[in-house]
């Protein structure tokens, strides 16, 4: 049932050819934490994959009860760390033997999108390219090194991004601020709700 769904929203957004939609409205959600909320505006006219997959846990009321559970800054990676970054990194956060409701998407790079990791971007956590589902970040600042290309994965596809804060960016930064010395929260902070606007 919820892999119907999810190929539902697929074929909706990326036509029976698989041609990017033409002229598809960006989409609006709201996530709701206890620090407040933000507003993310997804791009299903540039990433209609990783759009379709992201509304599909919304739209299911499956990222209600998520939560911010890493939050990586300078300060906490290792030193001899090459490539660093900062990011808010949030969502189900499924130990590895749960499965998700839906199955792992295909990895759509920013050469393909033309997006990039700038400050506020939203984008897919993965470990291989294609195994990404429902774990996001949020970048803190522009992460050049998240892009295709980038070194801060070492198989240099990059991450998916397919979304921006548009409001809020201020509680995204009381989120990262949260930071201490290891980057996986020992008390995740929750997210109540996500829904689109």
């Amino acid at each position: 049932m919820h892999r119907r769904h999810l190929l539902a929203l697929l074929a909706a957004l990326a036509g029976a050819d698989g041609a990017l939609p033409q002229g598809a409205a960006p989409v609006r959600t709201r996530v709701t934490t206890e620090l407040g909320s933000f507003v993310i505006e997804v791009r299903p006219d540039v990433a209609p994959v990783t759009v379709a997959n992201y509304l599909a846990y919304v739209d299911g009321g499956h990222l209600d009860g998520s939560s911010v559970y890493r939050l990586v800054n300078l300060g906490n990676q290792a030193p001899d760390t090459p490539h660093k970054i900062e990011v808010v990194q949030w969502g189900m956060n499924q130990p590895e033997d749960k499965p998700y409701p839906f199955p792992p998407i295909r990895h759509e790079t920013t050469q393909e999108t033309g997006l990039r990791h700038r400050d506020g971007t939203v984008s897919m956590a993965r470990s291989t390219p294609g195994s990404a589902a429902a774990e996001f970040f949020i970048c803190i600042g522009d992460q050049p090194e998240l892009d295709f290309g980038g070194r801060r994965n070492p198989d240099g596809q990059g991450f998916a991004a397919f979304g921006q804060v548009v409001e809020g960016m201020d509680v995204v930064r009381a989120l990262h601020a949260r930071a201490g010395e290891k980057q996986f929260l020992a008390q995740p902070i929750p997210v109540r709700t996500v829904r689109r606007l």
